[in-house]
């Protein structure tokens, strides 16, 4: 039997609304290796996503390759196989490749093309081994693929005119690439592999039918056609590991997982099931698939949205703060309904959470819906003085006229805004540059 560890989407490095998230991510890293120890795992595969831009902090990096030094000190067989993902760049996920690879690390980034314009597969097939050595399965590791990457070396032209099966509507080229290049692999899988060997596939894309977050998951390709179809994996791969999509789920059948990512990356994703996979394999079968799910070690909490008073109701019910070190403190998003403009919102907020064991990184508000029906929809602003128009947008948001007390404000404002102007003027300064 093959034991696996799927996960993926690990965004090391991530800044949540300008809070940098390394102590959890840190504390995912300690929690997966002794997963990985206690579940006696033969292979991790990371489905891209390692980190969180193209160009992560040191930290960041850090994280990542003190990790496998230590799983590779706990696990001296363990195979490691990552991939790059839309977030990640390919060349700097490849750049320590030789040195990882005396760690049983294997790190694809991109694809590369043979002289005669087919696929250079070999590299993407990756020997996965039980611990007595033996090779139980080979991985398909098959790194996000980009437009430049999949739509020259001919793999287009041959079905560029072919529509998706049973629509009219024809093919991208993307898509088509897609297509193929999965094609040619699978075909070197099936030439490389033994009796008895199973094929496991890993991906970064995104299928037909997946459920997608609410707001923190990037589009792979500009215009939304990116999304690809699970038919791409035949009955022969015993199980599909893939990134991308941050809400752990299966595409249609048990063997074709998103691990999900293993935090939440957004307040969105705060009920998400986060989750790593074990895999286990018997011969070229899979036999089981079981969600291991991950502790969060920095909760996360929403309040709203809700009218002001409700809001502030919740907020003064919080704990107070209790021994933790702030950076365990929760993070909290607040969403507050309005009827009428309150300018000392925020104030307000904070001082409901006066010691009060959270952070707060966002307080939304949320405006109410003005039928704009029958409003005059082009204004001629030189028609307007700087009151008028303030007035006019002040109404066409909030669905009536300012009142004396916000344009007295609006009033002192302009006239601070002229002085200023008449004083730069007195010294002779202007906002021309001269050389």
């Amino acid at each position: 039997m093959l034991k696996l560890i799927h996960t993926a989407d690990w965004h090391l490095g991530q800044t949540f609304h300008g809070q940098e998230r390394h102590a959890e991510h840190h504390r995912f890293l300690d929690w997966l290796l002794d997963t990985l120890v206690v579940h006696e795992a033969d292979a991790l595969l990371v489905a891209g996503d390692v980190f969180d831009v193209v160009n992560p902090s040191l930290r960041a990096q850090e994280l990542l390759y003190d990790f496998i030094v230590s799983a590779h000190e706990c696990l001296p067989r363990l195979d490691i196989v990552l991939i790059a993902g839309n977030h990640d760049s390919g060349n700097r996920i490849e750049l320590p490749a030789p040195l990882m690879r005396r760690l049983r690390t294997h790190a694809l980034g991109r694809v590369s093309w043979l002289d005669d314009g087919t696929l250079d597969a070999e590299r993407l097939l990756v020997p996965l081994t039980d611990s007595s050595g033996e090779t139980r399965a080979w991985c398909l590791a098959l790194p996000f693929l980009r437009p430049a990457e999949v739509t020259g070396h001919g793999l287009a032209r041959a079905e560029h005119n072919e529509g998706e099966p049973g629509s009219d509507k024809p093919r991208n080229d993307y898509v088509v690439g897609i297509s193929r290049v999965h094609e040619q692999l699978i075909d070197a899988a099936r030439r490389r592999r033994q009796p008895g060997q199973a094929l496991v596939a890993m991906s970064h894309a995104h299928l037909h039918g997946a459920a997608v977050s609410e707001a923190s998951e990037r589009p792979i390709v500009i215009g939304g056609e990116e999304s690809i179809s699970a038919g791409l994996f035949p009955a022969d791969i015993a199980y599909v590991a893939l990134g991308h999509l941050h809400r752990a789920q299966q595409v249609g059948e048990a063997r074709i997982r998103y691990s999900g990512s293993p935090l939440p990356l957004d307040f969105s994703e705060v009920n998400y099931p986060h989750q790593v996979v074990e895999v286990m394999l018997e011969g070229e079968t899979l036999t089981a698939s079981e969600a291991i799910p991950v502790p969060r070690p920095v909760a996360m909490h929403r309040i709203g949205p809700a009218p002001l008073d409700q809001v502030l109701a919740e907020l003064e019910a919080l704990p107070h703060a209790p021994t933790l070190p702030r950076e365990q403190w929760p993070w909290l998003e607040v969403r507050v309904e309005l009827t009428a403009p309150v300018p000392d919102l925020r104030s307000q907020v904070e001082a409901a959470l006066e010691g009060k064991a959270v952070r707060l990184l966002r307080l939304e508000r949320r405006l109410p819906q003005i039928d704009t029906e029958g409003v005059k929809a082009r204004v001629e602003l030189a028609q307007l003085g700087p009151r008028k128009l303030f007035q006019h947008t002040w109404e066409s948001r909030w669905g009536e006229p300012p009142g004396d007390d916000v344009l007295a404000d609006f009033d002192q404002l302009l006239q601070d805004v002229l002085d200023d102007e008449g004083s730069d003027a007195s010294r002779g300064v202007t906002g021309e540059r001269h050389p």
